[in-house]
């Protein structure tokens, strides 16, 4: 079961063209979507459930098609271990349009919803079971040692915008870590475990992934407590505060952007609380 996060785009003609895509792709794979519509991040991806499975299809401009987001999804099929729990793929279609071109991509469907819906944050915390923190651990603790050149943080990002979010100078990137890059709530489930959208993920700065999941539980306080005690050993180490703070200045730019914007407080202070340094005014 996966749930919307984001909305429609806001002109109708780009809905029309994403659902007649979407339909498009059912008829070539020889399934029937029927789930309701989940819309990504500006529109720019659309899925439904279909059967046993989930079709979802993915939108760019012509010149802008195809590399690392565009690939995610089908190179974490093949090339991250099946001990990590995600949606298998059962096909990807690629095909162009007038100026725009289209990814489909079939994957199984997954009944268990998400921790959360509409919304990556927890608003308030959650009961999960000593098994799920191991499972957890255990899912990126072997994602970890997966071989990859896809990098989805960069150092040029630090150097162009600590000092505009963190009000720090920037920091260099010296311990890596293949990771999944969105890890938060709408992202996993309870019981089972399960990760949901790998199409950002790659090389990221050690404390990346935690960094980003802890902040995103900063409004249930025992929840983010609990993150901290389970990733302690990986958050309180010189390179886990690198990449801790990348997620939280990342974050904040985000909100600048009107992304999440009751997250920013809190997001700020986290911040302040690593670096002793209060945040820039937007």
């Amino acid at each position: 079961m996966r749930q919307a996060v984001f909305v429609a785009p806001a002109k109708r003609g780009e809905v029309d063209r994403m659902r007649r895509a979407h339909a498009s792709a059912a008829q070539q794979f020889r399934v029937s979507a029927t789930g309701p519509e989940v819309w990504g991040w500006q529109g720019r991806t659309l899925g439904r459930r279909a059967g046993d499975c989930w079709l979802r299809i993915v939108s760019a401009e012509v010149d802008k098609a195809g590399g690392r987001l565009w690939e995610g999804t089908a190179t974490a099929d093949t090339h991250v271990p099946r001990s990590v729990p995600r949606p298998r793929l059962r096909g990807v279609l690629d095909w162009t349009a007038p100026d725009v071109a289209f990814r489909a991509e079939l994957t199984e469907y997954v009944s268990v919803p998400p921790v959360t819906s509409g919304t990556p944050a927890l608003d308030q915390d959650i009961a999960l079971p000593d098994s799920w923190w191991s499972e957890l651990k255990s899912a990126l603790g072997t994602l970890a040692t997966v071989p990859t050149d896809r990098e989805s943080v960069r150092q040029n990002w630090v150097d162009r915008n600590f000092r505009r979010f963190l009000g720090i100078a920037p920091v260099r990137i010296r311990e890596t870590t293949t990771g999944h890059a969105d890890l938060h709530w709408a992202n996993l489930t309870s019981a089972p475990l399960i990760l949901f959208d790998w199409e950002n993920w790659g090389r990221l700065p050690l404390g990346y992934d935690l960094g980003l999941l802890h902040a995103y539980s900063l409004a249930a306080p025992a929840t983010a407590a609990r993150i901290r005690r389970e990733f302690g050993p990986v958050l309180d180490t010189d390179a886990g505060r690198t990449g801790e703070l990348i997620a939280l200045g990342q974050l904040l730019q985000a909100c600048s952007r009107s992304v999440h914007p009751h997250l920013a407080p809190l997001i700020a202070r986290q911040a302040e609380h690593l670096t002793g340094t209060p945040v820039p005014t937007p």
